[in-house]
């Protein structure tokens, strides 16, 4: 076979690199763009945090307006960035990112005698400090103590001592001597110390330990003795008939029984369990300005960050030379810059989009919630539905109904005797209404609601209130039942 040459005209999709680090910041939430930056900071001189007296001001003061700087799509480009080494302090461009890039004349960091520290919430013990404490306070002989301290070690995080007492004998070494009966009555001075039902080995018994505690004219405190120590699983199934043959009371009095079970507390020892506190920076705040939802940038979760002038004059100097590695870094610094700010334009133009089409939601509620999707989102503004997904994941909204995630506004429809659709948010929404308006003798079932939806216009099959009310962790009818 004879060889030849051809000539060959294709076109493929190549992301630079300064799309790449767009799409990725683009997907990350506020905190995780933090820790980014961070990285940033620290591996590029030339990059550094613009200093700012009124930035903490800037958190609580209200925002008027909204953003609306002009760029173009992460999906556009604008092709290739101009080469560092043609960097010229005449041209305006290049001059804003020097003048940006003045230094900070006070330290960030106040190390003054009169300096403010902050206040600092006190530290909580955990349930086993709290139980040593109490047993260091007790005159208990040393041994018994010690068989006392071997069985706070032994709980769990609710206060339960969930392994056998005879497992728990054939752990102490055999010179010690120790027996079962010693280490009986060591649980009965562990249960007698602070929270009460602490060292319980079954919920039953922690609720017995509660009650036992209470005085002994308390409303409803045998009856309720009655039902924790072998009638608990009628009590959960809501079989409040056999249980009123079994106590051989009325009503009134089962009620009574009823009410004071469901204030006891079944995990005496969350209450000293660590707090896993997570918190959610808004980056998006909405405000009602002459009757107009206008959705603004949070000034708080806007890093500010700008060009070194040190390093940047240093560059300028060596402009021929050594500066070749500076001036790879001053480019990487103004794609990180322009990126982050493009990252936010994103966010808010999409945010804006979301409240034009889910005004009735901020004026009235859930439901008021229309359908949307993602697609409608993305033709309006011009962007791919990835970018879309990408923006609305990890990004919250302040509103005055709450904090939500961008997310939050997207879902599915249920079409409508006329031909039009509700959201699912709203149904669920109803169906949590009607729930909370129920008569507790006569729950409303699954196929009740549905049917209550169908008289408001609503088709909703009963499988699918059921997968919404289950979505809402709300019991079945035959567990919704009371007195």
């Amino acid at each position: 076979m004879k060889q030849t040459l051809q000539l060959k005209l294709s076109q493929h999709l190549t992301l630079t690199p300064q799309l790449q680090q767009s799409i990725r910041l683009l997907q990350l939430s506020t905190l995780e763009l933090n820790q980014e930056l961070e990285r940033f900071l620290a591996e590029n001189p030339l990059l550094e945090r613009e200093e700012n007296e009124e930035e903490g001001e800037a958190v609580a003061a209200p925002i008027n307006g909204s953003h609306t700087t002009s760029y173009e799509s992460s999906e556009g480009g604008d092709g290739q960035p101009d080469e560092a080494q043609n960097f010229d302090e005449s041209r305006p461009g290049d001059a804003d990112w020097f003048l940006e890039g003045m230094p900070s004349g006070q330290s960030a960091r106040d190390d003054s005698e009169d300096g403010e520290y902050p206040q600092l919430a006190a530290e909580t013990p955990s349930l086993r400090e709290h139980l040593l404490e109490q047993l260091s306070l007790t005159t208990l002989p040393a041994r018994d103590r010690s068989l006392v301290a071997a069985l706070i070690e032994a709980l769990d995080e609710a206060g339960y001592l969930t392994q056998p007492l005879e497992e728990i004998v054939g752990l102490f070494p055999a010179e010690l001597g120790v027996e079962l009966e010693e280490l009986t009555i060591a649980l009965r001075h562990l249960q007698n110390l602070d929270p009460t039902g602490v060292g319980a080995r079954s919920p039953e018994e922690c609720l017995e330990l509660q009650l036992l505690a209470l005085l002994e004219g308390t409303p409803g405190r045998e009856h309720a003795l009655t039902i924790v120590r072998g009638n608990l699983g009628l009590l959960a199934a809501r079989d409040f008939v056999r249980l009123r043959k079994i106590l051989q009371c009325d009503e009134p009095a089962l009620r009574t029984a009823h009410k004071l079970i469901q204030s006891l507390n079944p995990r005496p020892g969350a209450a000293f369990g660590p707090l896993d506190t997570r918190y959610v920076i808004a980056d998006v705040i909405l405000r009602k300005v002459k009757n107009v939802w206008v959705a603004s940038l949070n000034p708080a979760a806007m890093p500010k960050l700008r060009i070194n002038r040190i390093y940047a004059d240093i560059l300028q100097a060596n402009r021929g030379g050594a500066g070749s590695q500076l001036a790879a870094q001053l480019q990487e610094a103004r794609w990180l810059i322009k990126n982050v700010q493009q990252r936010f334009d994103t966010i808010q133009r999409v945010a804006q989009a979301i409240v034009d089409r889910q005004r009735y939601f901020f004026e009235h509620g859930e439901v008021a919630m229309r359908p949307l999707v993602l697609r409608e989102i993305a033709d309006t503004l011009g962007l791919h539905e990835s970018t879309v997904s990408r923006v609305t994941t990890q990004k919250f909204m302040a509103t005055p109904r709450g904090i939500f995630e961008l997310k939050y506004f997207f879902g599915s429809h249920v079409g409508t005797d006329t031909g039009g659709a509700c959201s699912a948010t709203a149904i669920r929404a109803l169906i949590r209404q009607l729930v909370a308006a129920e008569d507790g003798r006569k729950p409303l079932s699954d196929s009740k609601i549905s049917e209550i939806l169908g008289q408001q216009g609503i088709v909703v099959a009963r499988r699918t209130i059921a997968k919404y009310r289950e979505s809402l962790q709300i019991p079945p009818v035959n567990l919704r039942k009371s007195l």
